[in-house]
């Protein structure tokens, strides 16, 4: 076509972009944060608005505004020669071949979870949202921007009419409920998400150009006339990556031939720009963010086998950012850090498509930046949407930490060069930010309740962020699109397969699931046993069922950890032990149809500072037990003392299983609320009965400590201790009588003994306590109280009546709270710490770091 040959004149340009590097962000940068974005055009401060967007895409016309830039460094003068034969290798209309031995990803239609494990309950979780949600609500402002009729009414959040932005969560929606159906086969599902389509389809043959968007195209001319306008091609791309999502894994091929033809109408308008102005200006508009159109654009060359796919790909790979990183210079602080990592899964795609190896330096390069000065100990990064100064996290710990989004889409930067290189480091990496940075954003088992910041501070909270926990109707966020993808391929990266005349299969997560191995004629299945704290040890079954026409050889290679050491590991095939390499590189494995492999390995507690060079913080430590991130119970405590030893077992202690047989939660009844026992800054008051996953329900759980643990918690008249659940090592004592209860760690036997009697009030399975040293006093909450009043230890007399016997009476239950089974106790300077998973707090507070000194 006509265009074409106008877009040949600027190959060459676009390809040797990245040596002209230009500005890369927006200033000021704030702008780049969809936080502020949707606070800024909601906002009725129209100083505000008007101070802000003068200074949209300022562009530096002298040498001082240019030096005032972060240093963006060029590629050497010899590169352009090869990007221009690269460029003359690209136009061969052959077909597109991914370049490189590459493993082959294993269809989410093969691979289904274990109903028992983890990852199926989040997956579960979000396969519950995804079907809440109602396809008339979805698609309503695009039938509105259509000219159609819009029955029912609009989601309210970034999906409200009234936000740029809106669109965005229905091309998630896509996406994810095409992996969703893949990975379930979920027949309701199908029929949602086949509507959408179809839904949509009439919005675009409405518009009759192409065209297809929750928002006018106006907002298009302003993005090309350099105005403000918040990211309209990072809808765009969730858009066409969901319609090509569903042709992928739910073979709609209406979702294909509506991507080629929204793909159609972009190219056009990108193709006007240049025309009318230059590629350049082209560029300057990228400052702008535009999602992964690169990615999205090569992954459709790959089907079509269309150049000019190739070519409008190219023209969203970002040059100044990518040729910081072709240089492999530490240089990303200050950048939107959501807007320029899908632009590396783009160059990734670049190199799949092309095999240019410079885009596998990129991503290479970009992947050790970001993990040698800009990864958290979840393996997550970003400080409110930003990348801080390397080596500089310390002063970064705050609220705002780990935008979900990043994490999502680190996994696909390490998920391709692990496929690119089989080395260990990236799955270990994608084990570490899947397990601490992904299954922790879902608030349980609630659908449609997620996290935008994963907070890394002291004493913080996911409930108490900016965002705070969304809600299923009034959020739509970027991280709700990221996030219900995210659960809806937790089984895409468990296994990959090494095509050739001996088919090989590497496992580099133990998650327990089957494989339908098609090419093997084989289900695979692993069975992972639940890791615990009381015995270190991850422990996995391989076994195998044949299928008609099975019997070709075939070998099983096996991640072994880095976390994990060789003492007392083991690998045995059919009751044969197998010597096992060091961690760090795989097992590999002769399997036969009817084998069974077991492996065990040591998990073993470890601290790791934070990735900070100051000296200061160097005792800045975080506490990891395999790949989990352990949080400590606190509400800004994290001083920790190891005293001389050299060994973390020596001040961590793991609690054992039966500790959740002796939790308890005293409660009473006062008119219509229920109130419970709690310890409130080591002070024992009483407080409204709590929702389970907060504050106040790790408050109101106890342990009861028996001198003999055989005992059973129902046995009225034995002699206890309370044990507060997130204060290990501190009792609750009485201060004579009169006087109120209190929390210590240096208690006398006789002050905080007490005996466990039946309630005075003579009801059935109330319980009353009584002190051990001072008989006939009780723990005493007194009459007609309210929320917070102090406990004390009261003394029963001839004059003290009903209201006292009804006030020392409790109903005895189990504790709201119980440990996980991956649970410890560290040794603090002032306190002990409960530490467990963070992937397992909700709304209670916790530290992640910890100033950990001898």
């Amino acid at each position: 076509m006509k265009g074409f040959d106008v877009f040949q004149v600027f190959g060459v340009l676009i390809l040797c972009g990245i040596v002209v590097s230009k500005e890369c962000t927006n200033i000021p940068t704030q702008l780049s944060s969809h936080t502020l974005r949707y606070e800024l055009l909601k906002s009725q401060n129209e100083t505000w608005r008007q101070e802000m967007f003068a200074h949209y895409h300022l562009i530096p016309t002298d040498d001082s505004a240019w030096s005032n830039l972060l240093p963006r460094k060029i590629l050497r003068e010899e590169d352009e020669l090869s990007w221009s034969m690269m460029y003359k290798k690209m136009k061969n209309p052959g077909s597109f071949n991914l370049a490189g031995d590459f493993l082959k990803e294993v269809s989410l239609h093969d691979v289904r979870l274990d109903p028992n494990s983890n990852h199926w309950r989040a997956q579960q979780t979000n396969l519950d949202y995804l079907l809440m949600l109602d396809v008339d609500n979805l698609v309503w402002s695009f039938r509105k921007t259509a000219g159609l009729a819009t029955p029912r009414k609009p989601y309210g959040g970034w999906e409200g009419p009234d936000v740029e932005l809106r669109g965005h969560f229905v091309g998630h929606y896509l996406s994810a409920t095409a992996q969703m159906w893949a990975s379930t086969h979920n027949d309701t599902l199908k029929e949602k998400m086949s509507a959408v389509v179809s839904a949509l389809s009439v919005c675009q043959k409405k518009m009759g150009t192409g065209y297809l968007s929750a928002f006018p195209s106006e907002f298009f001319d302003r993005f090309e006339a350099i105005k403000p306008v918040w990211a309209p091609y990072y809808t765009i791309h969730k858009i066409l990556a969901g319609l090509l999502d569903q042709y992928t894994f739910a073979n709609n091929s209406q979702a294909l031939d509506m991507t080629k033809w929204m793909v159609e109408y972009f190219y056009n308008r990108v193709q006007n720009v240049i025309t009318k102005y230059t590629v350049e200006r082209h560029y300057l508009s990228l400052n702008e963010e535009t999602g992964g159109m690169n990615d999205v654009l090569y992954r459709l060359c790959t089907i079509t086998g269309d150049p000019k796919h190739l070519l409008f790909a190219h023209l969203f790979d970002k040059p100044c950012f990518l040729g910081l990183l072709a240089v492999q210079a530490d240089d990303i602080s200050g950048f939107h850090a959501n807007t320029h990592i899908p632009i590396v899964i783009g160059s990734q795609m670049r190199y799949e498509v092309t095999g240019d190896p410079l885009y596998k330096t990129i991503s290479t390069s970009f992947m050790d930046i970001v993990n040698s000065s800009h990864s958290y100990a979840t393996g997550g990064t970003s400080v409110s949407e930003f990348w801080s100064d390397p080596k500089r996290l310390a002063s970064t710990l705050q609220t705002e930490n780990e935008e979900s989004c990043t994490t999502y889409n680190m996994l696909k930067v390490s998920r391709h060069l692990f496929r690119w290189t089989k080395e260990v480091a990236y799955a270990d990496y994608y084990e570490r930010a899947l397990t601490n940075g992904v299954l922790g954003i879902q608030r349980g088992t609630e659908p449609g309740v997620m996290i935008y910041m994963l907070p890394q501070g002291r004493g913080v909270s996911k409930a108490v962020s900016y965002h705070k926990w969304g809600s299923p109707f009034d959020s739509f966020w970027c991280c709700y699109g990221t996030g219900i993808e995210s659960f809806s391929k937790l089984g895409d990266s468990i296994y990959f397969e090494q095509e050739g005349s001996i088919p090989s299969l590497y496992i580099i997560q133990y998650i327990s699931s089957t494989l339908d191995w098609k090419s093997r004629k084989i289900v695979l299945n692993q069975k992972v046993d639940p890791v615990v704290s009381w015995d270190p040890y991850l422990r996995a079954t391989l076994t195998s069922s044949s299928k008609e026409g099975s019997g070709q050889s075939s070998s099983l290679n096996l991640r072994i950890p880095i976390w994990t050491n060789l003492k007392d590991a083991k690998a045995t095939l059919n009751a044969q032990n197998l010597d096992l390499p060091a961690p760090g590189n795989f097992l590999t494995v002769k399997w036969s149809t009817e084998d069974k492999l077991t492996i065990q390995f040591p998990i073993s507690l470890r601290t790791e500072p934070i990735k900070d060079d100051r000296p200061e913080y160097a005792s800045v430590q975080a506490i990891l037990y395999g790949p989990y991130l352990l949080s400590g119970y606190s509400s800004g405590d994290w001083d920790i003392k190891t005293g001389s030893t050299g060994s973390v077992a020596d001040w961590i202690t793991s609690v054992p299983a039966a500790y959740n047989n002796y939790l308890v939660t005293f409660s009473q009844d006062s008119g219509d609320s229920s109130f419970v026992l709690t310890n409130s800054n080591q002070s024992i008051r009483m407080t409204k009965f709590p929702k389970a996953g907060t504050d106040t329900a790790i408050h109101a759980t106890f342990r009861l400590i028996f001198d003999d643990t055989s005992k059973k918690i129902s046995a009225i008249g034995k002699t206890v201790m309370l044990e507060p659940f997130d204060f290990p090592g501190m009792v609750v004592v009485h201060q004579g009588t009169e006087n109120n209860l209190a929390v210590t760690d240096s208690p006398n036997e006789a002050a905080s003994s007490f005996r466990l009697v039946g309630g005075l009030d003579g009801k059935n399975g109330s319980v009353s306590l009584e002190s051990v040293s001072q008989k006939g006093c009780y723990v005493y909450s007194g009459a007609n109280y309210s929320s917070n009043i102090s406990m004390k230890l009261s003394c029963n007399s001839a004059s003290s009546g009903t209201g006292f016997n009804q006030a020392v009476s409790f109903v005895m239950n189990k504790g709201i709270s119980e440990y996980h089974q991956i649970s410890f106790v560290a040794r603090g300077a002032r306190r002990n710490f409960l530490l467990a998973p963070l992937q397992s707090f909700r709304d209670e507070s916790y530290t992640i770091y910890f100033n950990i000194q001898p």
